[in-house]
């Protein structure tokens, strides 16, 4: 007699995917297709059914510059590895010319100056974040399209045969490695497309679904133009990121200053903390949203008027250890000033006005302040989430 079978569920994750995809969430601002490639990735190569004798995975990450193709990598080493620079980043940049290959697999016995020229990928380097419980390397070639056609040449056998020959005939072995290489083709036409989106001007004139099918085939196509078939053709995945809008900086704002935050509290001498209002957060965004930079041009803004300041309050010992800073939009001065907050009425309640690259101390008497402080107090308590 048959037994009734019994229907699994292939959707279903590990619940170590489950736990990467929701940190890996927690980092990267809106990138549903890049999410879901290193999440499908991370599960294969757990579950143990990527494909022997080739890499584990190799992605193409196209992109206007800011959108998040790097930091992606950063993330998810940050997660595993617990170190976001645990990776192999090559700048594409540095191989402009194929005499400069010799950088990356080192020069062959008999050349001038061979035994200095130490090759920058070896099985050394690919298994020194390597744990006993994950043997997982990352290996990152950034801005691809900068390179020479050597190196696109060399990327063949390793994305074919998972195997790079170094100068002195010396095996890599790179079965246990996900490579990743990012490029900005097609960036500059995806901004201008994105001018009819996200928040730039009127969304209703473009649709956005229609509009992101239009940015991914205006990536894709740059990629085809530039890179030769069989190197396309190797590849597991080709993955297009999308330029980042205000709500999405908005996000990448409350990141940022979490991040800032820690650093703070990592400091030996700098730990305190800090909240800022919505005004002071809406100054920012305003300050450092331009549709052709992307996130970058948000983390310029985030240094030049809060990490800058801060840096000086803590150089001039004006904030001190335990302390708690409210950072708040102000007109009168066009820009954010810093409250150190007491529950001390009779210790003096310091603001500081950053104005003109200076940081300038207006001390006063407590008491003759003691309602706007509480007003901002509470502003203060609430999350830089709120």
């Amino acid at each position: 007699m048959c037994t009734q079978p019994q229907v699994l569920d292939s959707t279903l994750r590990s619940s170590e995917a489950v736990e990467f995809e929701e940190a890996l969430r927690a980092k990267i601002v809106r990138q549903e297709a890049a999410v879901q490639s290193m999440v499908n990735l991370y599960q294969m190569f757990f579950a143990g059914l990527n494909s022997p004798g080739r890499p584990i995975g190799s992605l193409l990450f196209l992109g206007p510059t800011g959108s998040g193709k790097t930091r992606i990598v950063e993330a998810a080493a940050e997660i595993l590895f617990g170190d976001p620079h645990a990776i192999i980043k090559i700048d594409c940049g540095e191989f402009q010319h194929s005499h400069e290959i010799s950088k990356l697999v080192g020069s062959p016995p008999g050349y001038l100056g061979h035994r200095e020229t130490h090759p920058l990928i070896t099985q050394e380097t690919l298994a020194a974040n390597q744990t006993d419980k994950l043997k997982l390397s990352f290996l990152l070639f950034d801005e691809i399209e900068k390179a020479n056609d050597a190196l696109w040449q060399l990327l063949l056998g390793m994305l074919d045969r998972a195997t790079l020959t170094l100068g002195d005939n010396r095996r890599v072995d790179l079965s246990q490695t996900v490579i990743f290489m990012t490029s900005n083709l097609g960036g500059g036409e995806i901004t201008e497309l994105m001018q009819g989106g996200m928040g730039f001007i009127k969304s209703d004139d473009k649709p956005v679904s229609n509009l992101y099918e239009k940015v991914e085939r205006t990536a894709v196509e740059a990629a085809r133009r530039k890179f030769s078939p069989e190197f396309m053709n190797r590849l597991d995945k080709v993955v297009v990121f999308h330029p980042l809008g205000r709500e999405q900086l908005a996000e990448v704002l409350l990141i940022e200053l979490g991040q800032l935050q820690q650093r703070i509290l990592e400091t030996h001498n700098g730990r305190f903390l800090f909240r800022m209002t919505e005004a002071g957060r809406k100054f920012l965004l305003s300050e450092g949203t331009d549709p052709r930079y992307g996130a970058r041009h948000l983390k310029r803004a985030i240094e030049r008027h809060v990490v800058f300041p801060l840096a000086n309050l803590l150089a001039t010992e004006q904030v001190k250890a335990g302390d708690m800073l409210c950072i708040d939009w102000d007109p009168r001065v066009g820009g954010l000033v810093f409250w150190a907050l007491s529950e001390n009425l009779e210790r003096p309640n310091r603001r500081a006005v950053f104005r003109d690259g200076v940081v300038r101390l207006d001390s006063g008497n407590a008491r003759q302040r003691v309602h706007e402080n509480l007003e901002l107090a509470r502003l203060s308590s609430v999350s830089t989430r709120d």
